[in-house]
């Protein structure tokens, strides 16, 4: 017991610290939307005149006015066809989008992109070899937690592909295209490798997923101290709830509720409130017991993603000809999904791909392949064999 929370501390000590430290070196940029001013317009201004009263670029004035020429600027704004509030609101999309781009370390964003093809590309010929094992599996997920938390930071992140991107669109009724291309990537990633980004390059969700093997055996198949699997209608019913409000509040409130309490600021701690240590605290503690608390209980691209998966080309196959029935691979699993995959009487919740299950069969009969999942051949598990045909 000692030992595992020995681990458990220096680890999060580890993480904060050296992220303190990488996302000072990286240089600080300016987080969200600006400030919202109040905007000098009457209606006997020309376009030159309110531009220079509030200090807005040509490129900007095009935009808004759809100016044909430089004479366009000596024109009153009221001739454009627009009232002063709508002229003001397209303005203010503009300043969000144009702060929105400037809040971006777009080297850095292109590096993590680069980084995350290379690493997911290994990881994934390691699953489908059948390579990825309890020896193995604790280094590549704190491999992924270094370079993709510690080093490069807490964005971008497919959570904040989804939550951001409401959140935007919710207060400011505006659309950020390369966050709605950064969430097209990774969806990607989740049809082609079961839900691959979260289970490996996610880095919150790779952290989760180290605390909690330093919470298992040596053989990676149970708790140290008592780990729970929670009944996925539990989980998924908190996640959807919390999606919707998300939602509800950023378009009537135009707040990001999640903001005070992002649990990825332990990649960038200077960002955290007290608010948000205290919840990223809880759910790292958590993540000791259960198996990433965060993923199935909160986070909106974990919502997303699980649809997806259904699509997935690549996920975990029983081989019903081989398989004995003896349950090892459900036991082995962190959570209730693999009893879902193995008896298909259920909704299949979050698989992220772990390779837990495949490692564990005693005859080989567990596999990350393509293809549809067949469904067990009837009482092959007494009265729960053989349920609906689901993806």
């Amino acid at each position: 017991m000692w030992k595992v929370v020995a681990s458990f501390l220096v680890l999060v000590v580890l993480v904060v610290g050296l992220s303190a430290v990488s996302s000072r070196l990286w240089g600080g940029k300016p987080e969200g939307a600006p400030e919202a001013k109040e905007l000098k317009l009457n209606e006997s201004m020309t376009v030159g005149q309110f531009a220079r009263a509030n200090g807005l670029p040509p490129r900007m004035l095009k935009k808004v006015f759809g100016l044909d020429s430089p004479d366009d600027k000596l024109k009153q704004v009221s001739s454009f066809g627009m009232t002063a509030d709508q002229v003001r609101a397209k303005v203010r999309q503009m300043l969000v989008l144009q702060a929105e781009h400037g809040s971006k370390n777009w080297i850095k964003i292109v590096v993590k992109f680069a980084l995350w093809a290379v690493f997911l590309g290994v990881v994934f010929v390691m699953m489908r070899k059948g390579k990825v094992t309890a020896s193995n599996r604790k280094w590549l997920l704190l491999a992924a937690v270094v370079v993709f938390g510690v080093i490069l930071g807490s964005d971008p992140s497919p959570m904040g592909t989804i939550k951001d991107a409401v959140v935007l669109f919710g207060s400011e009724r505006v659309i950020f295209p390369p966050r709605l291309i950064a969430f097209a990537v990774f969806l990607l990633l989740v049809i082609l490798g079961n839900k691959f980004i979260c289970s490996w390059g996610c880095q919150l969700g790779t952290l989760q997923d180290a605390i909690f093997r330093l919470n298992r055996d040596k053989k990676d198949g149970k708790g140290v101290l008592k780990q729970y699997k929670v009944p996925f209608v539990v989980s998924n019913t908190v996640r959807i709830i919390f999606f919707a409000s998300l939602t509800i509040v950023a378009f009537i409130w135009a707040t990001d509720i999640v903001h005070p309490i992002d649990p990825f600021k332990v990649f960038k701690p200077q960002h955290l409130g007290i608010a948000g240590a205290v919840f990223a605290g809880l759910i790292l503690i958590a993540s000791l017991f259960v198996y990433r608390p965060w993923c199935h209980f909160f986070c909106p691209f974990g919502l997303f993603g699980w649809v997806a998966e259904k699509l997935s080309v690549f996920k975990i196959h029983v081989d019903y000809d081989k398989c004995t029935a003896c349950g090892a691979c459900e036991k082995a699993c962190p959570s209730t999904v693999m009893g879902a995959i193995l008896k298909r009487d259920r909704i299949i919740p979050d698989c992220f791909s772990c390779g837990s299950c495949a490692e564990t069969c005693p005859v080989g009969a567990v596999a990350f392949k393509s293809g549809r999942r067949t469904l067990p051949p009837e009482g092959k598990f007494g009265a729960t064999g053989g349920g609906e045909r689901r993806k």
